[in-house]
């Protein structure tokens, strides 16, 4: 089994990094492999309605000058998806909503559904508010690709600001860990 995990933060290594770490962690103890991808330094934009996505066992955009292609075929081989994000005005990073909208149209458009009952789950770092809808806007994608979305004992949120605070968070922490093993 494997778990392909997107980190939509700007920064590499901070807050998501950390929450999505703390899952793998979790979903590794259960002998699940798992792989984590930065969009950090990448430049991924929204799509724009060409209709040129490519058809096939591993459908691709059709606009190949940015780095989504090079992470369908992982996130199609995966067993399961971890789509984390820090919360910018309410919601997920631009970088995520360009995943988002493009391999969600190329899966449900020209993929015939390879993400269909894949197990998905969603991360949220957030400073103050506005987690709850960035976490709806990534559980959305999981449910209208006909994913399995795995809850918590709480919402997948840890809080934090500056690099590393989450790891002050405590229920977060137990949050993401319970994620984890109910993912495995």
């Amino acid at each position: 089994m494997k778990v392909v995990a997107i980190n939509g933060s700007a920064r590499a290594g901070g807050n998501t990094r950390l929450l999505i770490d703390r899952v793998c962690a979790v979903l590794e103890k259960e002998g699940i492999e798992t792989r984590v991808f930065e969009l950090a330094g990448s430049w991924i934009h929204g799509c724009r309605a060409c209709a040129k996505c490519s058809p096939g066992p591993e459908p691709l955009c059709g606009m190949d000058d940015d780095d989504l292609n090079g992470l369908l075929p992982d996130i199609y081989a995966a067993d399961g998806l971890i789509l984390g994000s820090p919360v910018y005005f309410a919601d997920v990073t631009t970088e995520m909503k360009g995943v988002i909208e493009r391999a969600g149209y190329i899966n449900r458009n020209r993929g015939q559904n390879l993400l269909r009952r894949k197990v998905g789950a969603g991360v949220t770092a957030v400073r103050r508010a506005g987690a709850l809808h960035a976490l709806a806007t990534l559980n959305n994608f999981f449910t209208i690709n006909q994913m399995v979305v795995v809850g918590s004992s709480y919402w997948n949120v840890g809080f934090g600001r500056n690099p590393g605070e989450v790891a002050d968070d405590q229920e977060g922490l137990r949050t993401m860990d319970t994620l984890g093993a109910n993912m495995a």
